[in-house]
């Protein structure tokens, strides 16, 4: 049991960081590890609900967000707000430390497990003599991308390691190996602005990551060694501190559950009917804002692919309304080939279903997960972010195709249709759909991911 042991959790303000928070928590409150979860109320509510055999271990509390100009009312996560503009999202949470440093004063936990943005948390552990430790939802590849960052002071040195935006669109030179994993030239000018310019918190990106790892005791990460092994192994030398995988948090197979939605019901039928293995889902996430242009593009090249697609499709950014959304004529031409289904879907429903072979996204670390446990295929399309160094990884491995994007960070649809066909029933995608096969076995060992919690949960009792 956890013999009392209190942890704090404070993840930042996206659901691909929240979640993965939340299964942590879960994986350490099975151990009888009491849980303090800390989140504005909003994103409370959206929360998956919690084991109810847990639920008395794991508190979530309210972390409020003061008001700041440039962030709308009622906004508490990167899905609430337009691309571009979370840095008035990261100046709120800069600013609800008071909350925080009060409830760590009131409760007085062993350990305070937080994220890479929240910038005073290395103060306040100080301040208490609490210990903490950086959880990092993302993968060990993109953590090594960055750099040595153990003797960085705030930007300056880190400067001289990425002198410029073209300097991101290399290979590291402390990768001890050949590598892939660099930005293209198109997508270098944001990433770089974000790592090294204030924003509206007063911080750059890298000054957050730098605040929060002072002091840190490890840094755990959602990752194992039999998948990336060569750049975990680079993070110690690279950060100075303990690293420690904590797994991969693969989804269990979630029951076929009856629904009462009829629009939900029909794809279900629509899928069931469908021969195993040749539907190509496509979905590019809750927070990935298409624009119209992108939409269509998309919608052209699956309608040239041929191939059946279940397409899970938020409404584009300049759309008004659903009827614009997709092409003239496109439903009608595609007849019963593909669905397009608009709004929210079961995602993990959907990838364990058998008639799903291949997987057409953004690249999140969160959904590479949930997609290799089942096999799938992946055709990637990174649009923001470093959804672009996640996707040179996977392609890396012999898992993914990436569709060719033009130097303008645009993508046409022949692109498209060719990426999908040959993942999905080409005799050149053969050795992806092996190699997939083969890798869900690591990604779906519930056992071999339990051991890598094990592992945190004894360096958090013994440290």
């Amino acid at each position: 049991m956890g013999d009392g042991m209190h942890v704090v959790m404070l993840p930042w303000l996206a659901f691909g960081h929240t979640i993965p928070f939340l299964h942590l928590s879960i994986a350490l409150a099975k151990s009888g590890i009491r849980i303090s979860f800390l989140t504005p109320p909003r994103n409370i509510q959206r929360l998956p609900k919690i084991p109810p055999h847990l639920t008395a271990l794991i508190n979530l509390v309210e972390l409020p967000l003061p008001a700041v100009d440039g962030l709308p009312e009622g906004a508490e996560a990167t899905i609430d707000i337009q691309h571009g503009s979370d840095e008035y999202l990261k100046k709120a949470y800069d600013l609800s430390y008071p909350t925080f440093e009060q409830f760590i004063a009131a409760q007085s936990p062993d350990w305070i497990i937080h994220d890479l943005f929240p910038s005073w948390t290395s103060k306040i552990s100080r301040e208490f003599g609490i210990p903490h430790v950086l959880f990092s939802a993302f993968s060990a590849a993109v953590m090594a991308f960055i750099g040595p960052l153990e003797s960085a002071m705030i930007g300056d040195d880190l400067r001289k390691l990425w002198p410029s935006p073209e300097s991101l669109a290399t290979q590291p030179k402390w990768f001890e190996f050949d590598s892939s994993i660099a930005f293209r030239p198109h997508e270098t000018d944001g990433v770089y602005r974000s790592f090294f310019s204030p924003n509206a918190s007063g911080l750059s990106d890298l000054d957050h990551v730098l605040l929060a790892l002072q002091g840190c005791s490890a840094m755990a990460i959602r990752t194992c060694t039999e998948f990336e092994g060569e750049y975990l192994s680079l993070l110690p030398k690279l950060y100075k501190i303990p690293v420690i995988p904590v797994g991969l948090f693969p989804p269990a197979l979630p029951d076929k559950r009856e629904t009462t939605d009829p629009k939900w019901a029909t794809t279900l039928k629509w899928l069931d009917d469908r021969p195993t293995r040749s539907v190509v889902y496509v979905c590019f996430g809750s927070e990935c804002k298409l624009s119209s242009d992108q939409v269509y593009e998309i919608a052209h090249g699956l309608e040239l692919s041929n191939l059946p697609f279940l397409w899970a499709l938020r409404s584009p950014i300049s759309s008004t309304d659903d009827v614009d959304t997709l092409p003239s004529g496109f439903e009608s031409r595609i007849g019963s080939r593909g669905i397009v289904h608009l709004g929210w879907v079961p995602q993990l429903e959907i990838l364990a279903h058998p008639s799903i072979g291949g997987y057409f996204f953004h690249a999140g670390w969160g959904s590479i997960i949930e997609t290799v446990q089942y096999g799938h295929a992946m055709v990637v399309l990174p649009l923001a972010n470093i959804q672009p160094l996640d996707a040179r990884h996977m392609v890396d491995k012999g898992l993914a195709i990436q569709v060719e994007i033009n130097n303008d960070g645009s993508f046409h649809r022949d692109a498209i249709s060719q990426s999908l066909r040959r993942a999905m029933v080409e005799e050149g995608g053969e050795r992806i759909r092996l190699k997939s096969m083969e890798m869900s076995a690591v990604f779906r060992d519930q056992k071999l991911h339990q051991s890598y919690v094990n592992g945190f949960i004894s360096f958090l009792k013994s440290s």
